[in-house]
């Protein structure tokens, strides 16, 4: 996988990333209340994190939670954006340190602990304050949310990771 230097080609791949993310979580996303809302926004997050390491997984987490929020008009919440970024980046950093592991191991590893801890933990804290949610409710609906959304991601992920493509592109980290 290609961690090292940020190149023109990974930063307008990133960008391609980010838009998805602004897509799939925006305009693509099953709302269900007000707090809870069914979407693969995560999912080119998680990629970034996977492809070019936590640095820009974390940075394509920002740029689509601010830029998404600016499109459609929700108010910025900066928990939030954290949680956004620490999906990218802890989702990266676990995939890394596994490097031994089989990839289909690593990925479900990977998606499942980046959601604990930023989807369910940190933006249920965003989320909970900016709506004076009972944060225990809250993360109890969240945390169901991802257990479904965390293991389509993964298979999703997967097959990506699986891809012909895909694999050629990353075996040749410097030409991406």
């Amino acid at each position: 996988m290609f961690k090292g230097k940020i190149s023109i080609k990974s930063l307008v791949f990133s960008s391609l990333l980010v838009a998805i993310s602004i897509v799939c979580g925006k305009y693509l996303a099953v709302n269900v209340g007000p707090v809870l809302r069914f979407s693969f926004e995560n999912l080119p997050i998680l990629l970034a994190g996977i492809f070019f390491g936590p640095l820009l997984g974390a940075l394509v987490g920002v740029v689509a939670d601010l830029i998404g929020c600016v499109l459609v008009g929700f108010a910025v919440n900066p928990i939030v954006t954290i949680g956004a970024a620490s999906i990218g980046a802890i989702g990266g950093a676990v995939y890394m340190l596994m490097k031994r592991s089989p990839m289909a191991l690593k990925t479900v590893i990977s998606v499942f602990v980046a959601h604990i801890i930023g989807s369910v933990v940190i933006k249920t804290v965003g989320l909970a304050s900016f709506y004076q949610f009972p944060f225990m409710v809250l993360m109890a609906y969240r945390a169901l949310n991802y257990l479904i959304v965390g293991a389509v991601e993964s298979i999703l992920l997967i097959l990506i990771l699986k891809h012909k493509g895909i694999r050629n592109l990353l075996k040749n980290g410097d030409k991406l």
